[in-house]
């Protein structure tokens, strides 16, 4: 799903996802984990048009996890480097809240 997003000019991407990461409720170390992982495939380009799928990730990827976790956040990022910014409406961001037994999934994919 691509219709909500980001354009993010590539030197920006680092500070984006940091403060996106942690409005989303990702800690300092998590979301620096993730920086470290996908930056270098992202820093280097013009633009990256960003996304964080939420429903159409979750409905497809189906995650099974005993015992049960009392909160799970699941953060998957879809990305495709652009040469020009393109017009996208952002989305709305739903802060996670933690309790009790967590579960924090993170990942992506480019487009290409």
């Amino acid at each position: 799903d691509l219709s909500k997003g980001y354009v993010i000019k590539g030197e920006d991407t680092a500070d984006f996802l940091r403060d996106t990461l942690a409005k989303m409720g990702l800690t300092p170390r998590e979301y620096n984990e993730f920086i470290v992982y996908w930056l270098p495939q992202m820093e280097g380009n013009p633009y990256n048009l960003i996304t964080f799928q939420t429903d159409a990730y979750t409905d497809n990827a189906v995650l099974d996890v005993d015992p049960t976790p009392d909160s799970m956040l699941r953060v998957f990022m879809v990305f495709k480097a652009l040469d020009k910014p393109i017009e996208i409406e952002e989305p709305d961001i739903v802060p996670f809240e933690r309790r009790g037994f967590c579960v924090i999934e993170w990942g992506g994919s480019e487009l290409n």
